[in-house]
């Protein structure tokens, strides 16, 4: 009986052959990982700098309210005074 040959067309890579064992699907698993942890740092620095200008943000706001009333109660206390008011 005569084997009958596949003549490759397309890619080179799907006629070579391949060794893969176990420490090479470790090794590849270990790539993987190493880039999703990577990539989860860059996400969670990201989140990090957008949380300190949020915190920056409200700060802000918080100081600003407490000047607004600090402000009036010195008008109150201004209008009190005999000299002061109008």
């Amino acid at each position: 009986m005569t084997e009958l040959k596949r003549v490759p067309t397309g890619s080179r890579f799907l006629f070579e052959p391949f060794q893969y064992g176990p420490k090479e699907f470790q090794e590849a698993h270990d790539k993987i990982l190493d880039m999703k942890f990577a990539a989860v740092d860059v996400r969670l620095e990201r989140i990090e700098a957008l949380m300190e200008r949020m915190e920056r943000r409200l700060w802000l706001t918080v100081y600003g309210v407490v000047a607004v009333i600090l402000a009036q109660a010195v008008k109150t206390l201004l209008m009190m005074t005999p000299t002061g008011g109008p």
